[in-house]
């Protein structure tokens, strides 16, 4: 939550481009995405790190944000996420740090694992190992942005007195947050060190019941080290696409829905369930993965999580091609318009007058019409008072 409470919302863009289409302009449309959702006051946009497989298209996040900052005003800029097990950890502050001063704050720290297994072929690293890289990597980027000194060495790095030669802009730090998904690693990883969960995969059917658990782990775990986990840190990852009817989003989705289930169902490992016989839109609504249809089923959505988790941070919304790049757009408008007003109560203070002016309107109409019929009558008074005095004369 922000400081007044409020929940924020943004997107989490792997990002998802289909292989028949142009990756430079994909690219630079990702970029007029996120320039949008910064004029239409979103809070957030993570943006992921992918080296395989054809569809996830940014090899490096810090390179996109450094590009987008320039582009926006507002809106905070997430590595979502750096995989750490990729990267030495001494270059990996650096270019955190770099990034938060060029963006002056606005940029967040995601970490994870690596999410595809192919990426961690290609380097030679065994799967296996990456949870375990990606602790002894991410316990040394924290002491290396509080100054630090450090001298490590891991199987696979080695660190001699290494020290970041710029101190963070932000103070005293950027905001760090772990990937979570299905395993309690991220939760325990954020409990031990008081950092924020990004929660990959909240809508999906073991995600979502994975939610209050692996939260728990955390707070479980913040209590051993004397920390208190804030729910304002917790950032739920889900699918949406909303247009004015239920009927036209479903219309609009045909664009590009099945190329996204085709990929996201086979190559990640937190794919589709797709052993339904169902309509798939009919069963990734049914069970909870997604919204395809209005924003009062957005509303639904994230009040539906909140109960799961209440009062947590941000909804994210997970970044795809399903629609066209305009009804995509216009998707990301209606929630502006309609979805975070509901949430954020912008509203309240509004309904609450019309409804006074309404329960009193036979009130008020009487006295303006009093009004105006003591008017009419003075200056019909005044009237015949100067025709008196023209007479006279």
């Amino acid at each position: 939550m922000t400081a007044t409470g409020k929940l924020r919302s943004g997107i989490f863009l792997a990002p998802f481009h289909p292989v028949d289409e142009d990756p430079t302009l994909a690219i630079r449309r990702d970029m007029e995405l996120i320039e949008w959702l910064d004029k239409l006051g979103f809070e957030e946009a993570w943006v992921g790190e992918h080296h395989s497989a054809g569809y996830e298209i940014i090899s490096s996040p810090e390179v996109f944000i450094a590009a987008v900052a320039e582009r926006t005003q507002r809106i905070k800029l997430g590595t979502g996420v750096v995989s750490l097990p990729y990267h030495n950890p001494l270059t990996t502050a650096n270019r955190i740090i770099q990034l938060d001063h060029q963006t002056r704050g606005r940029i967040m720290f995601g970490a994870g694992p690596g999410l595809l297994p192919s990426d961690a072929m290609q380097l030679g690293i065994e799967v296996a190992k990456q949870r375990d890289r990606m602790v002894e990597a991410l316990e040394v980027i924290l002491r290396l942005f509080k100054g630090e000194t450090v001298t490590e060495e891991t199987e696979w790095f080695k660190l001699t007195k290494a020290r970041c030669q710029l101190l963070p802009f932000s103070d005293p730090h950027p905001e760090v947050a772990v990937a979570s998904s299905v395993t309690p690693s991220g939760g325990k990883l954020a409990g031990k060190h008081g950092l924020g969960m990004l929660c990959v995969a909240a809508t999906n059917t073991s995600g979502y019941d994975a939610l209050a658990i692996n939260w728990e782990v955390a707070q479980k775990t913040a209590a051993k080290h004397g920390r208190t986990m804030d729910p304002g840190n917790l950032r739920l990852v889900g699918p949406m696409h909303i247009a004015e009817t239920r009927e036209e989003a479903r219309a609009q989705v045909k664009f590009g829905l099945e190329k996204w289930r085709g990929y996201f169902g086979s190559i990640n490992p937190m794919g589709l369930d797709t052993s339904s016989d169902k309509d798939p839109i009919d069963a990734m609504i049914e069970s909870g993965q997604a919204v395809i249809g209005t924003p009062e089923d957005a509303i639904v959505q994230i009040s539906r999580l909140q109960e799961k988790i209440p009062n947590f941070g941000a909804y994210l919304m997970l970044a795809h091609n399903w629609a066209n790049f305009e009804d995509t757009k216009h998707s990301y408008e209606l929630f502006a318009r309609h979805v975070k007003p509901h949430f954020h109560k912008s509203n309240t203070a509004r309904e609450e007058s019309l409804k006074w002016a309404t329960d009193n309107s036979e009130e008020f109409i009487g006295a303006a019409m009093s009004a105006a019929i003591k008017t009419i009558e003075k200056f019909q008074a005044e009237d015949a008072e100067k025709e008196k005095g023209k007479a006279a004369e």
